[in-house]
C-alpha cells in the first residue's frame, strides 16, 4: 500500500513538472546554471587565472549563443564576451611573434568585438570598443587600418565625446597623415571650442608637427578660455623659453620677441599667483636669457652694461624668493598619515 501511494505521488510530481517546464523552465534553470558559472568564473579572472576563466566564461556564451539575450538576467551575463577577451589579452604576450601567441591575440579582438555587437548597454560597448582599439596598437596587432573603423564607429555611438575624437587623431598623427589628424581637431573646435583642455590637446599635435606658430596660438587660446588659471600662462612661457633657448635655427630678433613674450607670459601668471613658484624660476631664466642677447660694444658702453646689471638683478631676486619659498615649504611638517 505504502509502494503504491509512492508511485503515485511520483507521477503527481513529474506532472505538475512537465507544463512548468513547456512554460520556460527548463531556460530559467539554465539561466541559474550560467549565472553560477559566470559568478565562478569572475573568481578565476580576479586571481589571474586566465586560462581556467576562459573556459568557463565560454560556457556562459554557450547558453547565449543558444538562449538568446531576452531576459534581463542573460543582457547581464552577456560581459562574459568582454571578459573573454579581456582574459586573452592578459595572456597575450608583446613582441612575441609565434603562432599561438598571436592566435591569442585574434582572440581577443574577436570577442572585443562580440562584446561590442552583443552588449545591451553602452557603456560596455565603449569599453569593448576602446581595449579593441587598444589591440591594434604598435605594441600588439599594428594594424591603424582596423582601428580606424571602430573609432569612427565610436565617434557616431557618442559624437559629442572628443576623446574619441583625439584617438582618431592620434592614429593619422602616428600614420603620417596630417591633414586628417587636423580636419579631425578642426571637427573637435566645431562643438567643443570653448573647452580649454582641446585647444591644448591641439597644441601638443602643432607642437609635434614642429608648427610653432600654431602651437602658441593654441594655447593661447587655451589660456583665453581659462584666464583665471595661472598654469595657462605658465605653460605658454616655457614653450616660448625652448623655442629661444634651444632653436638655433631662428634669427636674434625672433629670439629676443619669444624672450619677451615668456616674459609677459610669467608676468600674467604671477599677476594671478604671486607665490607660483614655477612661474618664478621661469622668469629668473628667461630674464637671463635676455641680458644674454644684449651685446656691449666695448666696457665703455655703460648703459648696456647697467641694463645687463638690471636684468641679472631682476633674476637674482627672483630666483632668492623661489629658494625661500622652497625652503618654507620643506619646513613644513609632513601631513598626518591616513
Amino acid at each position: 500500500m505504502f509502494m503504491q501511494y509512492k508511485t503515485v505521488a511520483v507521477v503527481a510530481v513529474a506532472l505538475m513538472v512537465t507544463p512548468l517546464a513547456g512554460c520556460g523552465w527548463i531556460e530559467f534553470f539554465d539561466e541559474l546554471g550560467a549565472a553560477r558559472t559566470f559568478k565562478d568564473a569572475n573568481l578565476q579572472y580576479s586571481r589571474g587565472r586566465y586560462p581556467e576563466a576562459i573556459e568557463l566564461y565560454e560556457e556562459v556564451v554557450v547558453v547565449l549563443d543558444e538562449s538568446g539575450t531576452d531576459s534581463q538576467l542573460l543582457q547581464q551575463l552577456t560581459a562574459a564576451y568582454f571578459y573573454i577577451g579581456n582574459s586573452y589579452d592578459s595572456l597575450y604576450q608583446p613582441n612575441v611573434t609565434d603562432p599561438e601567441n598571436l592566435h591569442i591575440l585574434e582572440e581577443a579582438i574577436r570577442y572585443y568585438q562580440l562584446a561590442s555587437e552583443k552588449s545591451p548597454t553602452q557603456s560596455l560597448r565603449d569599453l569593448s570598443m576602446q581595449y579593441l582599439v587598444s589591440t591594434f596598437g604598435s605594441d600588439k596587432a599594428n594594424d591603424p587600418s582596423r582601428a580606424e573603423p571602430v573609432l569612427r564607429e565610436m565617434i557616431l555611438e557618442d559624437p559629442e565625446n572628443p576623446d574619441n575624437y583625439f584617438r582618431l587623431a592620434q592614429l593619422y598623427e602616428e600614420s603620417g597623415l596630417y591633414q586628417e589628424a587636423t580636419a579631425v581637431y578642426e571637427a573637435v573646435l566645431e562643438f567643443q571650442g570653448n573647452d580649454p583642455t582641446v585647444h591644448q590637446q591641439i597644441a601638443g599635435f602643432y607642437n609635434r608637427a614642429g608648427e610653432f606658430e600654431l602651437t602658441m596660438e593654441a594655447l593661447e587660446e587655451a589660456a583665453r578660455l581659462d584666464s583665471d588659471n595661472p598654469e595657462a600662462f605658465y605653460t605658454i612661457s616655457t614653450y616660448y623659453w625652448e623655442k629661444a633657448f634651444k632653436d638655433f635655427r631662428i634669427t636674434d630678433d625672433q629670439k629676443f620677441e619669444y624672450i619677451m613674450r615668456g616674459i609677459d607670459a610669467t608676468d600674467r601668471a604671477l599677476n594671478l599667483n604671486d607665490r607660483y613658484l614655477e612661474a618664478l624660476v621661469y622668469k629668473n631664466i628667461l630674464l637671463r636669457l635676455q641680458a644674454n642677447t644684449l651685446v656691449c660694444e666695448d666696457t665703455d658702453d655703460t648703459v648696456c652694461i647697467e641694463e645687463q646689471d638690471g636684468l641679472i638683478a631682476q633674476a637674482d631676486e627672483l630666483l632668492s624668493r623661489a629658494q625661500q619659498m622652497q625652503r618654507e615649504q620643506r619646513a613644513q611638517p609632513p601631513p598626518p598619515a591616513a
